[in-house]
């Protein structure tokens, strides 16, 4: 009983700094958020001024992440809403709505009178009731200078069979917050942690709240156990049957002395689980242990809910903090997580392996019978992926990944067949996947998952993608490209040491937001514009022989982007990355 007590203060006490840090955080950000409501309001004006629903087949979105990407409830498409973009010098939030049809490849974009302000690190989900509803709450939005947050609390549902907004205002529910998490238990949604910023101060949060769909009211939950420390960026999951959330890792910021800012990736796991009748029901916090191959720390992952009880998470980075500087080791790998089980599995793609034996036995045995037909259908075991963990300083374990391509292993072995370099160019171009990515939107729709932009960062410079990649769940064997990204929409702007860099610069960009402008600039000389050129990819050249030919060049240029502070093994790396990423995107005119 005694501990059970001393238990018990810990977390009312907890509970009463939380409420006082509130109170502190929610004081000094009043005067901010009213600028921002200002300027919010505005928009609001100019959406109220729209009466009509109008939908329009549009390219595939701007640029953006943060956003939402959800499965229509009774639909082949996918609804993607908000998000934000930022070019190095201006902050740009959304609140466009798009639906993309998944059979015909194509996007239309829906423009509904009196939507929700623009936002990102919000919370979406789509339920089936009501002829299809995708619910939304908070996020956040920015000064355009980036420098100051307004973070909502409202909810707000569209109803897809009627394509109407509408603001639902109960009262009772969480307090303004984004980077929290929303997942459906049985006909009430739960939204968990995020956090509150301002200049000057932060909170995060761990409280749990549940918004009933039956009579559109919340209510905070009370739970008993020893609940997740306070987070944002989590993963959260419904359990198989839907009576409760998993939740795993996350990230949150601490203050300590001489108010320096510390981060921390956490990778724990805990389930909320609840138990008794409608009206009495009891809500628990345990610690889970999970089995199985766990992901490496990380934050900004995406995640979604797969077939079979399978959570799925893709990607993410791990920050490196040392002294003033921040440095991410970005990600692409995947990771599957057993709600059933409570196992991790490392998502390891099979490769079209059955497909490339077929056609290579078929090639081999008209001209060279049936033991060159062995050798063929040794060599086409698909891609070779080597891993290796390395442990820094501070005890992270980073996990880095490297896939070698089967087809360049049957090239070395016999390179003096032409149909068979045929078929290396095709078994090379089955091993494109997504480039390593944070903050990119996910969700799975008939066992398949969608995974939409996202950012990486290149030094100080920030790419914001917007393609579009699929994988069939069941089969686990190749990533589909469904929307490439074109390096040559990427904007931005850097603060310039000269009037005659602005000039550069000014001449360099584009428009933001989808919208570009093509500038073109005289040729004084072409011996520069050649070397500006990045190396051209040869006509049957593989991504490894691309990579080795041109290392110099992507090494320069990756050192030049970084500066000269930037450790060696991270330039290489991020060398590679450059070269796959214009590999791909040149593949098809080589």
């Amino acid at each position: 009983m005694g501990k059970k007590g001393k238990n018990d203060k810990k977390v009312k006490g907890a509970e009463k700094t939380a409420a006082k840090m509130e109170k502190k955080v929610s004081k000094r950000s009043k005067r901010e958020e009213e600028d921002l409501e200002a300027l919010i309001a505005e928009f609001q004006s100019l959406d109220a001024k729209k009466t009509q629903v109008v939908e329009t087949a549009c390219p595939p979105p701007s640029a953006r992440l943060s956003a939402t990407l959800s499965p229509h409830p009774e639909k082949d498409e996918l609804i993607l809403f908000g998000g934000e973009f930022f070019n190095g010098k201006k902050t740009y939030l959304y609140n466009d709505l798009f639906f993309y049809n998944i059979k015909k490849n194509s996007w239309i974009k829906s423009e509904i009178p009196n939507p929700p302000p623009p936002r990102c690190s919000h919370q979406a989900l789509a339920v089936s009731q009501g002829g299809g509803q995708l619910w939304i709450f908070g996020g956040e939005f920015a000064s355009p200078n980036g420098e100051q947050f307004y973070h909502y609390k409202d909810l707000w549902v569209l109803h897809l069979a009627t394509h109407t907004w509408e603001n639902i205002k109960a009262p009772g529910g969480p307090s303004s917050r984004s980077g929290h998490r929303m997942a459906l238990s049985r006909r009430q949604l739960l939204v968990f942690g995020g956090f509150h910023e301002s200049t000057r101060d932060f909170i995060y949060y761990n409280d749990i709240y549940s918004f009933s769909l039956d009579t559109f009211s919340w209510s905070r939950l009370s739970v008993s156990g020893m609940a997740p420390s306070p987070r944002s960026a989590c993963q959260m999951t419904s359990t198989s049957d839907s009576s409760g959330v998993i939740i795993y890792g996350g990230y949150s910021k601490q203050k300590h002395k001489k108010d320096i800012e510390k981060g921390t990736i956490h990778s724990d796991m805990f389930l909320l689980k609840q138990d008794g009748k409608d009206g009495q029901e009891k809500w628990t916090w345990s610690r889970l242990s999970p089995s199985g191959n766990k992901p490496p720390p990380r934050s900004g992952f995406s995640m979604a809910v797969g077939p079979a009880g399978r959570a799925v998470l893709f990607g993410g980075v791990c920050d490196e903090e040392e002294d003033e500087t921040l440095e991410g080791d970005f990600y692409n790998d995947l990771y599957l997580y057993d709600t059933v089980k409570n196992r991790w599995y490392p998502g390891q793609l099979r490769g079209n392996k059955t497909e490339k034996k077929k056609r290579r036995r078929g090639k081999k045995n008209e001209a060279e019978g049936d033991v060159a037909d062995k050798e063929e259908a040794d060599a086409s075991e698909g891609p070779i992926e080597v891993i290796k963990e390395i442990v820094t300083e501070d005890g992270t374990v980073m996990t880095i990944k490297e896939v070698i391509p089967g087809a360049q292993q049957a090239e070395e072995a016999i390179d003096d067949d032409e149909e068979e370099d045929d078929d290396e160019e095709e078994d090379a171009s089955t091993l494109v996947e997504p480039s390593p990515r944070s903050s990119a939107m996910a969700t799975v729709r008939q066992g398949k998952l969608f995974l939409y932009g996202g950012m990486f960062e290149v030094g100080s410079r920030q790419f914001t993608l917007n393609d579009l990649y699929c994988l069939d769940l069941h089969k686990m064997d190749q990533w589909e490209v469904l929307v490439a990204m074109d390096p040559k929409t990427q904007e931005w702007l850097e603060e310039s040491e000269s009037e005659d860099d602005d000039e550069e610069e000014e001449a360099a960009t584009g428009a933001v937001g989808g919208e570009e402008e093509e500038e073109e600039e005289e040729e004084e000389d072409s011996d520069q514009t050649d070397e500006d050129e990045h190396p051209a990819v040869k006509d049957g050249e593989t991504l490894t022989d691309y990579q080795a030919r041109t290392e110099h060049y992507w090494v320069g240029l990756a050192r030049t982007n970084m500066g000269a502070e930037a450790k060696d093994k991270k330039v290489a790396k991020v060398s590679l990355a450059m070269a796959k990423v214009f590999y791909e995107e040149n593949l098809d005119g080589a």
